[in-house]
């Protein structure tokens, strides 16, 4: 029986329990939330923590560079502790335009290297729970803590993925990460002959291969008994995503040049109906799931050869609450093992 998740990004955090709640009940393997800048993702975790009982609570993401690494790691110890052993830290850099306008952070230009050395930073900090303190001097990090202690922390190290969609990025997953969380633009094309292909190289630096990660992605899966609905709502959420110009990229693989620039050209003046219009239909079936249940049960197979576990986004943007909420309980209902 193949794996599925969710994503939680619902309206309200009472929403978001309310979901996770539904989907430990109907066996989904996970369940995932993010967080923006009015919404914090690990706070947000912990209600989620005490309204599930058996799946996998998971970030999808946490921003690495607007928390220290320590904050990182003592917030998914606390979830851990909170999940009884659940815990997924799901972590990913943010742009360029994140860290510096939403967080007033400065933007690391080697962005990949320094997340390897956020890693082994977070890592050090759970395997340091027994009381040997926490002591590391990196090129972007120095940290000195004599007295770190948690006796009852319940593992030592926690599953950490991270989140890529650049060259250099995609090669520090493959070589530290134990998953990656795949962004939503990702198209089958775009993970078959660009993703795959650079989490290897980072793989085998470390003596491994791309087997051996979990690779997930967050799936724009709109669903609704109205097909013209679903494929409205999925087109709103994947013109949001192609407005960023660090993403081109999967546009440019697959010669989406023209929807690009259109899309482009609207978000000026944040039109989204606009940008939307701009997104065509092959652009749908490459990136997300959308259409009726039953229209959506059989596109999902299409991604099972390519992915481990695909974590089902509800699209948001543009899109009214209560039809979020339904979306959502459709993809419980539907994907129910």
């Amino acid at each position: 029986m193949h794996r599925r998740a969710i994503a939680l990004f619902t309206p309200t955090i009472k929403d978001m329990m309310e979901v996770a709640r539904l989907a430990d009940e109907a066996g989904f393997d996970s369940v995932w939330n993010g967080e923006f800048f009015n919404r914090n993702g690990l706070v947000t975790l912990a209600a989620v923590a005490q309204a599930t009982k058996r799946t996998k609570i998971a970030t999808g993401i946490a921003y690495a560079y607007m928390r220290n690494p320590v904050l990182n790691a003592t917030g998914a110890m606390d979830l851990d502790e909170l999940s009884d052993g659940r815990m997924i830290l799901g972590l990913g850099s943010g742009t360029k335009s994140m860290n510096e306008g939403w967080y007033g952070q400065p933007f690391e230009p080697r962005s990949a290297a320094k997340m390897k050395e956020c890693v082994a930073l977070i890592r050090k900090v759970w395997a340091s729970h027994k009381g040997m303190g926490v002591k590391f001097e990196g090129q972007f990090y120095r940290i000195n803590i004599p007295a770190f202690v948690r006796p009852y922390a319940l593992r030592d190290r926690i599953p950490l993925y991270l989140a890529a969609v650049q060259k250099g990025m995609l090669r520090a997953a493959g070589e530290v990460a134990d998953g990656l969380v795949g962004h939503p633009l990702y198209s089958r094309k775009f993970i078959a002959e660009y993703i795959k292909p650079n989490l290897e190289v980072g793989a085998k630096r470390a003596g491994r291969t791309v087997k051996d990660l979990d690779i997930t992605t967050l799936l724009i899966t709109s669903m609704s008994h109205n097909r013209e609905q679903a494929l409205r709502d999925a087109k709103n959420q994947i013109a949001f995503y192609a407005s960023v110009k660090s993403y081109e990229e999967i546009l440019n693989l697959h010669g989406w040049e023209k929807q690009k620039f259109s899309i482009w050209e609207h978000f000026k003046t944040f039109n989204l109906p606009k940008m939307s219009e701009a997104v065509t239909d092959d652009m749908v079936e490459q990136i997300a799931v959308a259409g009726t249940p039953d229209e959506c049960r059989e596109q999902l197979k299409k991604w099972d050869e390519l992915i481990n576990l695909p974590i089902l986004y509800t699209p948001t943007a543009g899109v009214r609450a209560d039809r979020v909420m339904e979306n959502h309980r459709l993809i419980v209902e539907t994907f129910a093992q």
